[in-house]
C-alpha cells in the first residue's frame, strides 16, 4: 500500500477536521479525493505531506509513518498546494534550477533535469519568460514541473485545475493522464468532477472529516442509483403529465421541472415502455423517454446529501 491512513484523526479545538479516517491506495493509482468545503481534503493532503501531524491515528506513505519518518517521505513525494507560491521575480528556468538545488541536483544533471521537467509540462518554450508574467495555468504546471525535479513517486495534488480557464484544465488533465502512464501514484483533490471521472482509477467521497464512499467510479454510481428512474420530455405539458404518471402502478414518485418529469419506478419494475402508452393515450406532446444517466457529480451530489433521491 503506497497511502494508509489508520484512524486519522485532526482536532483544532472542538472542531474535528478529520475523524478516524482510513484510506488505502496502491502503487500506480490516481485517486480523486472528493467532497464539500470544508471536509477534511486539504488536512488530509497537509497531513501526508508531512505539513501537518495528526491529532491521533496513522498516516503512511510508502510503509513510512508521518511523524516519526517525516525525513525519509520528503524525498518520495511531490506536493502542489492550491496555491502557487512566491518567486515571482524569478524566470522559469532560474526557478527550477532554484529547487532542483534544494534537492542537491547538481552540474550537468541539474540541467537535463530542468529541461525534461519544461518539456513534459510544455514549458520549454517558456524558460526565460518571468514567472510573474505567466498565466494561472501555466503556473500551476510550473507547480507540477518544480515537484517531479526529484522524480517522486508519489504525488499529491490539492485542486490543481481550481481556477483555469477550459483549454488550461485540459492542459493539465492530459499532463496528469502522462504522469499516470509513467507510474506515479496520485492523490488529486478537486471540484471538477467530469475530469475525474475521465482521469482516476478510484475515488474517495469525504463529508465532515468522515470517509463515506471509496471505490470505483462504476462502484459509487451503482450505490447512488436506487431503482429506475426515467426521464419523460412533455413541453409545456409536465404538471399534467406528472398527475397522470403518479397514479400508475409501478411508479413511486414523479418530479415535474422544466417541461420533463423525472419517474421513479418501483424496485422491481425495470421496463418502463408503459410511460410511454399513457403519455400517449392521453394525448399529451411525447418528445423524449430515455432512463435517467447517473454521472459522478449526480452520485456525488445524492451520496454526500445523506440519501439517495
Amino acid at each position: 500500500m503506497i497511502i494508509q491512513t489508520i484512524n486519522l484523526t485532526k482536532r483544532y479545538g472542538k472542531l474535528v477536521a478529520l475523524s478516524n479516517l482510513h484510506l488505502n491506495i496502491e502503487e500506480g493509482e490516481c485517486f480523486g479525493y472528493i467532497g464539500p468545503n470544508g471536509a477534511g481534503k486539504t488536512t488530509t493532503i497537509r497531513i501526508l505531506a508531512t505539513l501537518l501531524q495528526p491529532t491521533w491515528g496513522e498516516a503512511r506513505v510508502c510503509g513510512l509513518t508521518v511523524g516519526y519518518e517525516s525525513r525519509k517521505i520528503r524525498p518520495l513525494i511531490g506536493y502542489v498546494p492550491d496555491y502557487f507560491g512566491a518567486y515571482d521575480d524569478m524566470v522559469v528556468q532560474e526557478y527550477l534550477e532554484f529547487f532542483a538545488s534544494a534537492y542537491d541536483i547538481v552540474g550537468a544533471q541539474r540541467k537535463r533535469v530542468v529541461g525534461d521537467v519544461l518539456e513534459l509540462t510544455d514549458l520549454a518554450y517558456k524558460r526565460d519568460a518571468p514567472v510573474n508574467s505567466l498565466s494561472r495555468g501555466m503556473k500551476q504546471r510550473l507547480s507540477v514541473a518544480r515537484v517531479l525535479l526529484h522524480d517522486p513517486k508519489v504525488l499529491l495534488l490539492d485542486e490543481p485545475a481550481s481556477g483555469l480557464d477550459p483549454r488550461a484544465r485540459i492542459e493539465m488533465r492530459e499532463l496528469l493522464k502522462e504522469l499516470r502512464r509513467m507510474g506515479k501514484t496520485i492523490l488529486i483533490s478537486s471540484h471538477i468532477l467530469p475530469e475525474l471521472a475521465d482521469l482516476c482509477t478510484s475515488i474517495g467521497v469525504l463529508e465532515r472529516g468522515e470517509l463515506v464512499f471509496q471505490g470505483s467510479i462504476d462502484e459509487l454510481i451503482r450505490r447512488a442509483r436506487l431503482g429506475t428512474r426515467v426521464e419523460v420530455h412533455v413541453g409545456g405539458a409536465a404538471q399534467k403529465a406528472a398527475e397522470l404518471l403518479g397514479r400508475l402502478p409501478g411508479v413511486e414518485h414523479v418530479e415535474p421541472s422544466n417541461g420533463r418529469v423525472v419517474v421513479a419506478l418501483s424496485g422491481d419494475t425495470h421496463d418502463f415502455s408503459f410511460i410511454a402508452k399513457a403519455v400517449l393515450e392521453a394525448g399529451l406532446p411525447l418528445r423524449e423517454l430515455k432512463e435517467e444517466q447517473v454521472n459522478l457529480e449526480t452520485a456525488f451530489m445524492r451520496l454526500t446529501k445523506g440519501n439517495v433521491q
